[in-house]
């Protein structure tokens, strides 16, 4: 079996969970002033330190957030075990920088992963490929590092080779203490940094040595607008196993030069900063989450969307009020969205179109004046039935459909000139059983 062979059966489940939660929780939740504080504000180790010397989330409870994730429809979580800043979520024996060593005295991985399997979900790692604590790690002259311009680290040497040995003796601690993971989210590369600067193929041979069915995603060869040589027909041990693109929806999905698609899933943050930041205030609505959701679903991609709980460990309440109306939706609408992918037929200018097999669901998010056209299955609809409670649709011919031979009409009563309202919502979502090209 090649590479493209065992990456379709190793993303199987995650092409059918389609949804899922990021979590990004570190020290940086103290200033609340996003994940990359330490880099933007150029703050040395040693000043950071203060963080790691409070840091103590006596509210964390896993178990609530596993909830939170699992009503909203999610299906996976991937939980930052470790951020750029160095800091631990996890009892690694490599490093005193962990959270076993702060007043919480708490393993938050391991509590982490043992709430969000009881509750039914797979559970992933972040792990960043960067360390800005570990003194082997290039400071001086460094793209991102926070000591970048520092004078006093010019001319400081560091073994980086060093560093990769902690670095991938992380990952095996990640990989064999805590039991089945699904899901292993690296991030990120750049200039200098990237594929065999990370000794990549051996922590890749490694990874998939001690969790054969984990999913890899491809940023040790690329950052968060390179999708690296998992677009190419001919992927390396680089590429992973799905593309990561970041705060955006690629135009028409992912696929490589010949038109094979290929997984990916969209990482969203619910306002502009992954760390807390109680500051930022440009919150994303449930009806925007619940429409890029089906918008990624459309082109055959995943959305993951991020919390960023505060240094207490709660998960702020506006996160939850979003996740939990998008939960609404996906108890009555989810059928629509797992399992599925694109339709193969051209956007609606209603809104968009997923498929299931032969069954083909009409995302309305813009409700029509008398019948609604469905394009693109003529004499092909056995019937038509509104996901959230069954209802029926009716199929009709309005006068205008000769001028359409492409489509399908349909209304939620009579006369089929008639518009009805309906039950306000960002998304009504009709199903449509088609035809088999068989029958």
């Amino acid at each position: 079996m090649g590479i493209i062979e065992e990456r379709g059966e190793r993303t199987k489940w995650f092409m059918e969970a389609r949804f899922g939660m990021f979590i990004h929780w570190g020290l940086y939740a103290i200033p609340g002033r996003g994940e990359w504080i330490q880099s933007d504000e150029q703050i040395s180790r040693e000043e950071y330190t203060k963080y790691f010397d409070e840091w103590n989330p006596v509210r964390y409870d896993p178990g609530e957030w596993a909830r939170a994730a699992r009503e909203a429809g999610m299906k996976y979580a991937v939980l930052t075990a470790k951020h750029h800043e160095g800091f631990c979520l996890f009892d690694s024996r490599y490093t005193d920088y962990k959270s076993t060593n702060t007043r919480c005295r708490r393993d938050l991985v391991r509590e982490f992963t043992e709430a969000f399997r009881a509750e039914g979900l797979k559970v992933g790692f972040y792990y960043s490929l960067l360390d800005w604590h570990h003194p082997d790690y290039p400071a001086y002259g460094d793209m991102y590092h926070p000591e970048r311009n520092n004078e006093a680290c010019r001319g400081k040497e560091h073994d980086f080779n060093n560093y990769l040995t902690y670095m991938h003796n992380q990952v095996h601690e990640l990989m064999t203490e805590y039991g089945k993971i699904d899901l292993l989210w690296f991030d990120f590369s750049y200039e200098g940094h990237t594929g065999h600067d990370w000794r990549g193929e051996e922590l890749i041979e490694m990874v998939r040595a001690l969790q054969p069915g984990i999913i890899i995603n491809g940023r040790l060869e690329a950052n968060g607008e390179n999708y690296g040589s998992v677009m190419t027909d001919d992927p390396n041990i680089f590429s992973g196993d799905f593309a990561c693109p970041e705060m955006i929806i690629p135009p028409s999905g992912l696929k490589t030069p010949s038109g094979r698609q290929i997984p990916w899933e969209a990482c969203f943050t619910l306002n502009n900063n992954w760390g807390y930041n109680p500051m930022d205030l440009h919150h994303k609505t449930a009806v925007q989450i619940i429409k890029k959701l089906v918008e990624c679903t459309s082109k055959n991609g995943n959305m993951i969307v991020n919390v960023s709980p505060t240094a207490k460990g709660e998960i702020p309440d506006w996160q939850l009020m979003v996740l939990s109306e998008v939960g609404r939706w996906m108890k009555r609408n989810g059928g629509s969205i797992y399992g599925c992918g694109s339709s193969g037929i051209e956007k609606p200018e209603w809104g968009r179109y997923t498929r299931k097999g032969n069954y083909l669901y009409a995302h309305i998010m813009e409700e029509s004046i008398g019948a609604v056209a469905l394009p693109g299955i003529k004499g092909r609809l056995k019937k038509a039935r509104r996901l959230s409670d069954g209802f029926e649709m009716l199929k009709m011919t309005p006068w205008v459909a000769r001028e359409f031979p492409d489509c399908e009409f349909i209304n939620y009563g009579t006369p089929e000139c008639f518009s009805f309202s309906v039950e306000e919502t960002a998304d009504t979502v009709i199903e449509l059983e088609l035809s088999t090209a068989a029958e």
